[in-house]
């Protein structure tokens, strides 16, 4: 019934690519510039790409195009595919019949023995009653999931009520996949079917289903007709879906059970999963198994988008070790590619850049320009951001001729403006106090309200316990605070620790309350904004252990390590390690440079509040933070330091910073010795900062690494009124871990 005739689908995917704004020959003409300017491939690389935002019902998503956009630049400059075997569906062509015929034209029938081949869906997922019953949900029903293609006309209320309806099964996804020729296939699906809505300062991509919904007569009679094609009997078909994935790897953005967000970042919407998991791969130096590629791009989407952690399941043993899409890359690591450009100004696709960091690369930041083996063609300043697509001059004695589509860019200096703010959602919770609450943090210096779900990023929400938000929480029922209590949350909806009032305490008062940790959490937001692992051209390692022995968690600096090892990967199905209450830890900086370093590690807890742990010598002595060429710290030294690092409450998520600076921290030392002047503090002992201090010292911080940065040959080209960081001159790198109530307690 939804088969297309090739010239039929010819039409159709000239008509797509027409609604796109170009023309057929603009995509043949591309596409043998990026071809000319590759490394040959023997094997063919096909990719199907599925983006929606716009649905016909109250429920549209911001971030399913991006996505798509995203996942193409990826293949086209960082794993050679060329853009005339890359087709995409966005919004109105992503209907069901288009979805269905694409996948057997472009993929199934093309696609031959060894070829590569992609299929990602960017949308809103549902699930369906499930007659092979595969999966059975917590209340013992069989279901499936399901994609919901861009004409799914039912409202969410006809879908509440039940019947059948015309989304695409995952059932029938497994038959395309066993329909290829190849195994080098990758299923990417970001989506998910539980929660939908709105969530906090997110949007969830899924809309209602359950046993009440079932597939519709198309989608049974198109089932009936690959069961028929592929040869397979009931019994047979119901067994190869028992035993797993049809083909290659199947990559999802959650699990069953959880959500998956359509995230606001700098000035665009995304899936957080396929942006991490995209920029991931673009700093990656080399060809990391599918196996620790998906954890470690879990750890990062799980602090961006709270109980969301991706999962794949592969076909084979043999597959896990195989590199994501089964394709080696093709070109050096970058944060950013040539798109465009003209008359000395060149277009720029920012993919490779972290979302805590995207905000440095506006005007000012400076990007290397390198061929596809890494080495230096010269300098870029950036003019202009506008959400992932940038604008550069060339600096320097760049080689204009280098200055051409496909061409890589790595990070150089990112700069920080000097009027960085702590952005505050005001989450729907407050219900009336909305206004109160903005007029309160206006107050605030260097802090910004204005209200959630407005397609702008927040680093935290403020808001109120309610029955609603208490379903989201992940803490003991003990620790959560009562209804009506005013505080702090993530974007995600979960509460921040130690920052809940009373019940039914004023709004403003709740505000004021809270000064002197918004000031910590900015502090902590800006030294995150430097971290650095995949693009500082240092050569640093850090690993947190149990004291002298066990290794529990381990960072390096990718592009900056003479030989690449991979950290452990998280235990049982916590993206974080987690570590009981009591723990006796202790963390290790190697300097791997041939030259001496100066460090400085700080700890983040679950509140937000920041200790310093080294330096923890209060001298004005500049080699209180050295750390001499070759030489490994250990924090706390036994038979030297005087004190203990143990884990202790509150339960959460805590982080380690790990900064190792080319430039001596002459400033940062006065500020620590000024303020343990002042509190009294004992030397040899770590420092917690509280109220202003976390800010003094961050902003020395800052002021250090600039005057370092602008020691480095590139002063002329930095705004004075921007703090630059230099990857040639800093490494800052980080550690998480969960803490958790002891076992029995």
């Amino acid at each position: 019934m939804y088969s297309i005739k090739r010239r039929q689908f010819l039409q159709f995917a000239g008509s797509a690519i027409a609604t796109l704004g170009l023309s057929h020959l603009d995509i043949i003409r591309q596409g043998n510039r990026y071809a000319r300017a590759l490394a040959p491939d023997t094997s063919r690389k096909l990719a199907l790409l599925v983006g929606i935002n716009a649905y016909p019902f109250d429920n549209e998503l911001s971030g399913c195009v991006t996505d798509v956009e995203m996942q193409k630049n990826l293949l086209i400059y960082r794993f050679g595919f060329n853009p005339k075997d890359i087709l995409a569906l966005t919004d109105s062509q992503a209907t069901r019949q288009n979805i269905l015929a694409a996948f057997e034209e472009h993929l199934i029938k093309q696609a031959k023995p060894g070829d590569v081949a992609v299929f990602h869906y960017s949308g809103h997922g549902s699930r369906v009653a499930d007659p092979e019953c595969i999966y059975k949900d917590r209340e013992g029903n069989c279901l499936n999931s399901t994609f919901v293609p861009t004409d799914n006309n039912l409202s969410l209320k006809a879908r509440e009520k039940g019947g059948e309806v015309p989304d695409i099964t995952g059932h029938t996804l497994w038959l395309l996949m066993s329909a290829l020729q190849t195994e080098n296939f990758t299923a990417v699906l970001d989506s998910c079917h539980s929660g939908g809505g709105k969530r906090g300062n997110l949007t969830v991509r899924s809309i209602g289903g359950g046993s009440q919904l079932k597939a519709n007569q198309a989608e049974i009679e198109y089932q009936q007709q690959w069961l028929s094609k592929l040869n397979l009997s009931p019994q047979e078909y119901k067994r190869q879906l028992q035993a797993g994935v049809a083909k290659g790897a199947v990559i999802a953005s959650a699990r069953l059970d959880q959500l998956a967000a359509d995230a606001p970042f700098s000035g665009f919407k995304a899936g957080a999963f396929t942006y991490v998991m995209t920029q991931y791969i673009w700093q990656q130096t080399g060809n990391e198994p599918l196996e620790s590629a998906v954890a470690n791009i879990g750890r990062s989407t799980t602090q961006m988008s709270a109980g969301q952690n991706p999962e794949y399941e592969v076909k084979g043993a043999n597959s896990e070790g195989q590199p994501v899409y089964f394709q080696k890359l093709q070109t050096a690591p970058a944060e950013a590619t040539i798109t465009g450009g003209e008359g000395g100004e060149v277009e720029l696709w920012l993919g490779g850049i972290n979302s805590y960091s995207i905000r440095t690369f506006d005007k000012g930041a400076i990007l290397t320009l390198v061929d596809a083996s890494g080495k230096k063609q010269g300098l870029v300043r950036m003019e202009s951001r506008n959400g992932l697509i940038g604008r550069a001059k060339p600096i320097e004695n760049t080689n204009i001729d280098a200055l051409k589509l496909g061409a890589l860019l790595q990070e150089r200096v990112r700069v920080i403006p000097a009027d960085v703010t702590l952005r505050i959602g005001l989450d729907q919770s407050l219900g009336n106090d909305k206004a109160e609450a903005e007029a309160a943090l206006r107050l605030i210096k260097q802090v910004e309200a204005f209200p959630a779900q407005q397609g702008k990023e927040v680093e935290y929400l403020l808001g109120r316990i309610t029955s609603d938000n208490r379903q989201f929480q992940t803490k003991p029922t003990e620790d959560i605070p009562a209804p009506g209590s005013a505080g702090l949350f993530t974007p995600a909806l979960e509460l921040i620790p130690g920052s809940f009032g009373a019940a039914g305490e004023p709004v403003s008062a709740a505000v004021t309350r809270l000064k002197s940790k918004f000031k910590s959490l900015l502090a902590a937001h800006l030294v995150k904004m430097i971290l650095n692992p995949a693009s500082s051209q240092l050569n640093v390692a850090a690993t947190m252990n149990l004291p002298d022995s066990e290794i529990l968690a381990s960072t390096f600096t990718v592009r900056g390590a003479a030989g690449k090892t991979e950290a452990p990967a998280p235990q049982g199905r916590n993206p974080f390690k987690q570590l009981p209450v009591g723990t006796r830890l202790q963390f290790q900086v190697t300097n791997k440079e041939n030259r001496d370093l100066h460090v400085s590690v700080l700890v983040i807890d679950p509140e937000g509040e920041m200790t310093v742990i080294f330096p923890n010598t209060w001298t004005a002595a500049q080699d209180a933070t050295l750390v001499k060429a070759g030489e490994t710290l250990r924090i706390p030294e036994q038979g030297k330091d005087s004190f203990k690092l143990t884990v202790q409450k509150p339960l959460g998520i805590v982080e380690i910073l790990v900064l190792a600076s080319g430039t001596p921290l002459g400033e940062s030392l006065k500020a620590l010795q000024a303020i343990a002047a002042r509190g009294g503090q004992a030397r040899g002992k770590p420092m917690t900062l509280a109220d202003e201090d976390p800010k003094i010292v961050i902003d020395s911080l800052l002021d250090d690494l600039n005057r370092g940065t602008r020691g480095g040959g590139v002063v002329a080209e930095l705004d004075e009124s921007v703090r630059g960081v230099d990857t040639t001159q800093l490494a800052a790198l980080s550690i998480t871990f969960e803490s958790v109530e002891k076992p029995n307690a």
